[in-house]
């Protein structure tokens, strides 16, 4: 599937994000991950866990059920499914067999985040959420630095996740499909350093002495004129990206120098749903709760543009097929080692033996 090799979708052992803790309650949320229907809520006792979506029986979605006490019961029939998937009423019969289940996925608290594992559950334990695997806190700047983090915007993209992470690695086209708000053409022009880590691929730009994005004028006035500016993202792959934006004004101005204007992160968490849709969860930290209220409306027509972006290349793939031909570009260096890494991440699994999906 394009931009990879035929037969291949998505890496199924790495962690995703199927949504914001803030999202997860007493109400059944129901979402497809990787293909698979996912139903998520929290137990009694506040443990949030997640189950499949699907009932057995006639395949009615458990999302669209209701739950009594720590289970879930099908609205069509009534056959009810405890939180670790086991069948425990069926209403019409006496016994439910043992055999009569549907599958659990360990699913994790990590920040904002609530992560979910879709591939073999024995290379997985959701006890632990081993640091190798789920991104440091500090590290990404949503622990310890005195930032204000906040989840923002859960979007549903009618595109492949691969077209928003190949948007996310290749930050060239912010001074232009973000011309009116936080890009300029020194995202283009000024130099990439990249470094390739175990499962992290990392950027930066280094932007000195040039003229400053529109959201400037915005939230500073009108009368800075040159500022100096750090932009990256880092990618946890598969599928989460934690981007960096500090800005002050230029060291060249005689009076201001170094003053920042902006000190923050941005996170895109991009979930493949079908091979054609993704969720996208987008979350932003700021040094005040002031900054983080007011980049809420600015940035929603940011995010638009991409997911507008995605689902129109999406729309193209459909006219001209799944194996277009592709001129690169220097700047596609990043993207391309992306989508090398998580290829070489599906090539391994395709080759070692399979467990099944879920619990």
């Amino acid at each position: 599937m394009y931009p990879f090799r035929e037969g291949s979708f998505a890496v199924r052992n790495g962690w995703y994000v199927a949504g914001f803790v803030n999202e997860l309650g007493r109400k059944l949320l129901a979402r497809t991950i990787l293909g698979q229907p996912v139903v998520m809520y929290r137990k009694e006792d506040g443990t949030a866990v997640a189950v499949g979506g699907r009932c057995p029986h006639r395949h009615f979605p458990l999302g669209e059920s209701c739950l009594k006490g720590d289970a879930i019961q099908c609205g069509y029939h009534g056959i009810t499914f405890g939180p670790d998937g086991q069948c425990v009423k069926i209403p019409s019969q006496a016994h439910a067999p043992r055999s009569y289940r549907i599958p659990t996925y360990p699913l994790v608290e990590h920040g904002i985040w609530a992560w979910i594992w879709m591939g073999d559950p024995d290379k997985a334990d959701p006890d632990k959420a081993d640091p190798a695997l789920l991104p440091d806190l500090e590290e990404i700047g949503a622990a310890g630095q005195d930032l204000v983090l906040r989840p923002f915007y859960v979007e549903h993209v009618k595109g492949r996740y691969q077209l928003l992470n190949d948007n996310l690695l290749d930050l060239t086209h912010l001074g232009y499909l973000h011309a009116g708000s936080i890009g300029t053409e020194d995202n283009a022009s000024a130099p990439e350093e990249l470094t390739k880590e175990h499962r992290v691929l990392r950027s930066r730009r280094y932007i000195r002495d040039a003229v400053p994005p529109p959201v400037v004028a915005q939230f500073n006035g009108d009368d800075i004129e040159r500022v100096d500016r750090v932009i990256g993202m880092d990618f946890y792959l598969p599928g989460f990206h934690a981007g960096i934006s500090d800005m002050q004004i230029a060291e060249s101005n005689p009076v201001r120098q170094g003053e920042v204007l902006n000190r923050g992160r941005v996170y895109h968490a991009v979930t493949p749903e079908t091979p054609t849709t993704c969720h996208y969860f987008f979350a932003l930290s700021a040094r005040t709760e002031e900054e983080v209220d007011r980049a809420f409306p600015y940035l929603q027509p940011v995010i638009a543009e991409d997911k507008f972006a995605t689902e129109e290349i999406e729309k193209m793939l459909a006219i001209i097929g799944e194996n277009p031909d592709e001129l690169l570009i220097r700047s596609d260096r990043n993207a391309v080692e992306g989508r090398r890494m998580l290829q070489a991440m599906m090539d391994a699994e395709a080759e070692a033996p399979q467990g099944s999906p879920g619990r």
